[in-house]
């Protein structure tokens, strides 16, 4: 399966495999039914890279929405498209072991 920034031909990835990319090396997110790999954006994204970390591998269009991002922080995320969601959104469930969520608190500790 090829990851490519900007990929002209949509893939489709599963909540399951979307949830296993929930970590700090290895970031996916889902905006709007479109799946974004962010990892190479951590370090850039203006509100520190915690708030995209705690959506790691999860659906993320409410956070995002619900900041008020900008034309330009929208037009960005077209740099990380890598496919499109295929069934039911990701919740942080999914994924090899546990939660997200809890992954997260021990790789940041």
């Amino acid at each position: 399966m090829s990851e490519t920034k900007g990929d002209s031909q949509a893939k489709s990835f599963t909540a399951e495999e979307i949830g296993k990319h929930n970590t700090r090396d290895d970031v996916w997110i889902v905006i709007s039914n479109k799946v974004y790999n962010v990892t190479n954006f951590l370090d850039e994204h203006p509100g520190g890279e915690e708030v995209i970390l705690e959506n790691a591998g999860k659906d993320a269009t409410n956070d995002f929405d619900d900041i008020g991002h900008s034309e330009d922080a929208r037009e960005m995320l077209k740099d990380y498209l890598i496919g499109e969601l295929k069934g039911a959104p990701p919740t942080g469930a999914q994924g090899a072991k546990g939660s997200a969520d809890s992954h997260l608190r021990s790789q940041q500790n």
